[in-house]
């Protein structure tokens, strides 16, 4: 997972509540072994409306999605961040998200801000009146900043940390990588081994 610090990117404006997870990626999606491919799915049905936000060339390359409250809502599913992930989603900012896609997101690189409903419109529609707004998300400071908005953000320190050292679950246990094996070597053969 890569390191988290600031971020500045062009926004997409979703401006849809409610959005679960089966939205965000299609149950038929998810028959892949890897997390690659998954972008391709990302909002498919809605993709199908040539008038939908990705479908317009003006916000290719953004990667900031703005959405309105209770995004990534409904089932637990991973995929949901890693099709937002491989499309090319850096952050995701809502009034409020569900808790497993949260900690999900969080987990995978890819960060949810929550700040209040009143400067999501307004990034909103700041994106909207100008496709090339851009917002600069500063994990250090805990700040948005950009399309008219600066709002402080919260977010707990530990998951603050990791996501700025760049440590989903494997990267944390493999910090301890001598210790592990300096405890395997240390076994008796006939016992099964982690390495």
């Amino acid at each position: 997972m890569d390191k988290f610090v600031t971020h500045t990117g062009r926004i997409v404006p979703l401006g849809r509540a409610n959005v679960d997870t089966d939205q965000i990626i299609p149950a038929v999606y998810l028959k892949r072994v890897s997390r690659a491919g998954f972008g391709e799915g990302l909002f498919a049905a809605w993709r199908e409306d040539p008038s939908f936000v990705l479908n317009n060339p003006a916000y290719a390359g953004a990667t900031v999605l703005v959405a309105g409250p209770d995004f990534g809502i409904g089932s637990s599913r991973e995929h949901a961040v890693w099709a937002l992930t491989d499309y090319g989603f850096k952050v995701v900012i809502a009034p409020r998200f569900g808790d497993i896609f949260r900690n999900n997101a969080t987990k995978s690189g890819l960060l949810p801000v929550v700040l209040p409903e009143p400067a999501v419109a307004a990034l909103q529609a700041a994106s909207e009146a100008d496709p090339a707004t851009t917002v600069t998300v500063d994990l250090q400071a805990r700040t948005v900043s950009g399309g008219g908005v600066s709002e402080p953000f919260e977010i707990d320190d530990y998951t603050r940390w990791r996501l700025m050292e760049g440590l989903d679950d494997i990267g944390l246990t493999l910090r301890h990588e001598p210790e592990i094996a300096a405890y395997e070597s240390a076994r008796a053969a006939w016992l099964p081994a982690t390495i």
